[in-house]
């Protein structure tokens, strides 16, 4: 049995999980731990804000399946994490944040570079540790990783001491976790599962909406099923494309405040909603006393609080939806397409997404098309928030798992860019193609730095409208086009990316499109796109605030 600092039982520890990748920023308090990591065989990657080694470290995990880890020093170091740490735990990512403290006899004295992390990030953690004696830092970090990955995902963090860092045990890696109070529930009810089989084979309109806690349980293959033999259309989330591929007759594709209009009519005709790991937030609601009211619910969510917050609940069946639709399937009978299949099919016919695409002008949406057609399905899109998220959403079709990553619950700008340095990290063999806002792109525009450090080859497509469009589009809409601090003024992107050693290029006219997005998918390394986009163009179609899900305006 070795002897060893608690820096070194850090690294040690990494790699009895199988982490071989950490993104961090290095202060005075984790110097030791830096040290270590010198001598080790793990990648670490520098990024230039500790927000962004957060979702850096979130990207890697939402797109692998595997537990991200990120690395930042003491007092501002943690507290730049916090948005990364509260976006993790919104979107239920499995993510350990190591933060160096002060020295334990320091604690409590406002020392230099002292937070109370711990205090800081209790709401928007799934769990979190103080350690303060070597002695227990191998079993926390066993604990930290079990939490992490287990039951509903979330984000976990230590924080650690400058003195813990330096101290020596014995090291000793626990093989097995046990915690009382924390017993994930992963097979549901069999008479719950059974009575949700019965309502679905009795159903005449059944209707699955998915969310994204089957790309978290890895239930891709599992739902097709359902969807194949039940011949249940089926809708999904902004966090569960690629779950079911959407150019299959049976999808709906995309519910909610900007989903397709078919999916959010089949919401106010289904006779029998099956919710699967989706929580029923606002964006997908619209008025709650006005959604799904012809419909029986099923819900199948691991987490037993998110059953019945929002919406009332017919079946309720708690546990692991991978495990709950591999029960379920053998018991739901065997459909052929009726006339609730041919009612969908007519509504995708008269209300199918569409724009006007006149003469040169570029229109964000014709961009989605054809990088689509370009990468044939296959890229992993990432994003940043606002109207370039729903553009990328509605507009490039997909059909794979983990393809999709954006920041859905708590929509940070700024998420985007370093979150796809983290998906090429985890994804080096898939491309890798960022659909930025000019708004959102300069939250962490310093990322240029750490793509260009590593040759990083991620994708750039930068949508200038000059605007914080999202919050514009409001503007226009609802506030008779007072523009309050919404019409912003943009640098010079290629430039900006080319002084931090980018290829970059820039176009303003639709018939340079197919030429500058085959430059941009050919180039060996990193490259900026930047498109101009008419400022006034709108995402549609779109449920206004107030309305129920089926009083949908424009599109």
């Amino acid at each position: 049995m070795s002897i060893l600092t608690g820096a070194e039982i850090l690294i040690e520890s990494l790699k009895e999980e199988r982490v071989d990748t950490i993104f961090g920023h290095p202060g005075g308090a984790v110097i030791q731990i830096y040290d270590a990591i010198y001598k080790s065989d793990i990648n670490h990657f520098l990024t230039r804000h500790e927000q962004g080694a957060a979702h850096a470290a979130d990207g890697y995990a939402r797109s692998t399946g595997k537990v991200g880890v990120c690395l930042a020093t003491s007092g501002p170091g943690g507290t730049n994490l916090v948005t990364g740490l509260a976006t993790a735990y919104m979107d239920s990512v499995p993510l350990v944040a190591f933060t160096g403290q002060v020295a334990t006899n320091l604690i409590g004295k406002d020392a230099f570079q002292e937070a109370d992390i711990r205090g800081i990030s209790l709401p928007v953690t799934k769990h979190n540790y103080l350690v303060t004696d070597v002695k227990d830092l191998a079993q926390t970090i066993k604990e930290a990783f079990y939490i992490a990955r287990t039951g509903r995902p979330g984000p976990v963090l230590i924080d650690f001491p400058k003195d813990v860092a330096t101290s020596s045990t014995e090291f000793n890696y626990p093989d097995k976790v046990d915690l009382r109070g924390y017993k994930p529930t992963y097979y549901g009810h069999k008479m719950q599962i059974a009575k949700a089989a019965e309502a679905i084979n009795k159903a005449k309109k059944p209707l699955l909406y998915v969310g994204g806690g089957a790309i978290l349980a890895d239930a891709a293959k599992e739902v097709r099923q359902l969807v194949r033999k039940g011949r249940i259309p089926i809708t999904t989330t902004l966090m569960a494309l690629g779950i079911f591929p959407e150019n299959d007759p049976l999808s709906l594709e995309m519910l909610g405040m900007h989903g397709t209009r078919y999916a959010n009519y089949a919401t106010g005709e289904t006779d029998l909603l099956i919710a699967v790991g989706a929580r029923f937030d606002d964006r997908v609601t619209g008025e709650l006393d006005l959604y799904a009211t012809n419909a029986r619910v099923i819900h199948i969510d691991i987490d037993p609080a998110e059953i019945g917050k929002n919406v009332e609940v017919d079946i309720p069946i708690v546990g692991d939806v991978k495990n709950i639709l591999k029960e379920l399937i053998p018991m739901v009978h065997e459909k052929k397409e009726g006339k609730w299949q041919k009612q969908l099919e007519e509504w995708k016919k008269e209300y199918p997404l569409e724009y006007d695409n006149p003469g040169e002008e570029i229109k964000p949406q014709y961009i989605m098309q054809e990088i689509y057609k370009l990468t044939r399905g296959e890229a992993i899109i990432t994003t940043e928030v606002g109207q370039n998220q729903m553009w990328a959403a509605q507009y490039y079709k997909y059909s794979i798992p983990r393809s999709f990553i954006t920041s859905g619950g708590l929509g940070t700008m700024g998420y985007g860019f370093p979150a796809s340095i983290g998906v090429k990290m985890g994804n080096p063999d898939r491309d890798v193609v960022l659909i930025a806002g000019d708004g959102s792109l300069q939250m962490n525009i310093q990322e240029l730095a750490t793509l260009s450090t590593y040759k990083v080859p991620v994708k750039i497509i930068v949508l200038n409208n000059n605007s914080l469009g999202m919050v514009r589009q409001w503007q226009e809409i609802f506030f008779e086009k007072r523009y309050s601090a919404t019409v912003i003024k943009n640098p010079d992107f290629v430039k900006i990316a080319e002084a931090y050693g980018v290829e970059a290029a820039s176009i303003e006219r639709k018939s340079e499109v197919k030429d500058a997005l085959q430059e941009l998918m050919d180039s060996d390394g990193p490259f900026l796109l930047e498109v101009k986009i008419p400022t006034e163009e709108n995402v549609f179609p779109m449920v206004p605030p107030g309305a129920g899900i089926v009083d949908m305006i424009g599109g």
